[in-house]
């Protein structure tokens, strides 16, 4: 009877392990503020030099900067390539790129990697970072990584344990509370003829942000998204939202979608996972968007470790770029209007779980380890061979202490085909706005603003 109250006890143990995930010990957490800055990046810069030690970011704008103005002047525009990485030198440097990177180098002679000096630019608010900290001792993952609870709003996992705790620090990232942005979308195809997908309105609210002191739980919204389709004339008039909650398992994604040729507002449960996003003439699916986006589910996600790479950062040329055509060539952006630099990223991998489906049969993801962001991933097949390949563009908000990465993009290397998205500079660039009302948070909003 003893041994039958032994193992059920150890039984119950290994299921309250896998359910809930316990922080981090006090020793772990100290570090923090340290070795450590407080969202977990570590302090000291590299051991050859190239990438320097945290210093507090980027926290004066330069002077060409309009107090006020949504277009950031780029402080680093004066700076030259310290190395440039080519077919003739790929073989030097290939551990240190994504292999999307490494792909396009070896198909498209005209494709180089321009690498500047590295600059530690993030800044966060205080209050994020002072969460940050307690949540190493108080945060907790759920439902095997796939939901989280008693969260404060600020980086839920500095020190992260897990793949899905390391994603969960990239989607709950801060990036502001509240961003309106106009934008276009382009589209590439395989014959190297760009043209206009989409002109939108973007309004994007993270209501966990809202109230730095309130923590999040297991059935909060934590990101929610609403777009109004202004052109081309075929798309003008749609609009589409979207809400994400920290438990996905028992909260999916919710979405709606407005037409104009229907004149109402449908649910719209398909604007997830793996469903081509038309916006990319099927360059990429909805979870693409962003890099990655959406529920962990379908994966079993794996901690590769921390690695230094060659990953487009301070990118404050393309970001702000006044001719979205400027940033395009036949087969691949256009070198001149990349930044690159060397960072510590998080690599994490996503292997599809057995029995689920989805178009990528793996995915490894570089988080930045200063913010946060995705800043590139490769996806591969069900072949195991390597698809897609995606990127964000990283730039810092310096006027208010938000990293940005709006703009990103996706290369479909078996279609010879590629999309840009969130090209913000021909319209200002990102603003930072007030709260919109409840209402307008409303499925039934979309139809009101959604007309032609």
């Amino acid at each position: 009877m003893m041994f039958v109250k032994s193992l059920m006890a150890t039984s119950l143990a290994m299921v309250f392990t896998t359910a809930v995930h316990a922080a981090v010990s006090p020793e772990q957490a100290a570090r923090l503020g340290s070795s450590l800055t407080l969202v977990g990046a570590e302090k000291a810069g590299s051991a050859d030099g190239s990438i320097p030690a945290y210093s507090g970011g980027l926290t004066t704008a330069p002077a060409s900067f309009k107090a006020g103005d949504t277009f950031r002047p780029d402080p680093f525009a004066s700076e030259k390539p310290v190395l440039v990485i080519d077919g003739k030198n790929l073989a030097q440097y290939q551990g240190m790129l994504t292999a999307t990177t490494a792909k396009l180098i070896e198909r498209f002679p005209s494709y180089r990697v321009d690498v500047y000096p590295t600059h530690r630019t993030v800044v966060l608010p205080q209050a994020v970072l002072d969460n940050s900290v307690k949540n190493a001792s108080g945060a907790k993952s759920l439902e095997g990584g796939l939901a989280i609870d008693n969260v404060l709003p600020g980086v839920p996992f500095p020190i992260p344990q897990s793949g899905a705790e390391a994603m969960w620090n990239f989607l709950l990232r801060y990036q502001g509370v509240n961003i309106n942005a106009k934008y276009d979308s382009w589209n590439v195809d395989s014959a190297g003829v760009a043209s206009l997908a989409t002109t939108a309105q973007a309004f994007i609210n993270y209501p966990i942000y809202e109230n730095m002191s309130q923590p999040i739980t297991s059935s909060d919204v934590y990101y929610q998204m609403k777009l109004y389709y202004t052109g081309p004339a075929r798309r003008a008039g749609e609009a589409i939202m979207l809400k994400d909650a920290t438990n996905a398992i028992e909260m999916p994604r919710r979405a709606w979608q407005y037409l104009p040729g229907q004149r109402r507002v449908k649910l719209a449960p398909s604007l997830a996972y793996d469903t081509p996003n038309p916006g990319t003439a099927g360059t990429g699916t909805y979870d693409d968007v962003f890099v990655f986006n959406g529920a962990l589910d379908r994966y079993d996600w794996k901690l590769v470790g921390k690695q230094e790479m060659i990953v487009p950062y301070n990118t404050y040329k393309l970001t702000y770029a006044q001719d979205p055509k400027s940033l395009t060539t036949s087969n691949h952006l256009a070198p001149d209007m990349v930044r690159w630099e060397k960072h510590r990223v998080w690599v994490v991998e996503g292997n599809l779980k057995s029995g689920a489906r989805h178009v990528y049969q793996k995915r490894r993801f570089y988080l930045d380890e200063d913010s946060w962001v995705a800043l590139a991933s490769d996806q591969y097949d069900s072949r195991g061979q390597l698809y897609r390949g995606s990127f964000a563009f990283l730039s810092q908000s310096y006027d208010k202490q938000v990293p940005d990465a709006t703009p990103y993009m996706i290369y479909d290397l078996v279609g010879g085909s590629y999309n840009i998205n969130g090209v913000v500079g021909p319209y200002g660039g990102i603003h930072y706005i007030n709260a919109l009302s409840k209402a307008q948070w409303s499925p039934e909003s979309l139809a009101g603003a959604g007309i032609r």
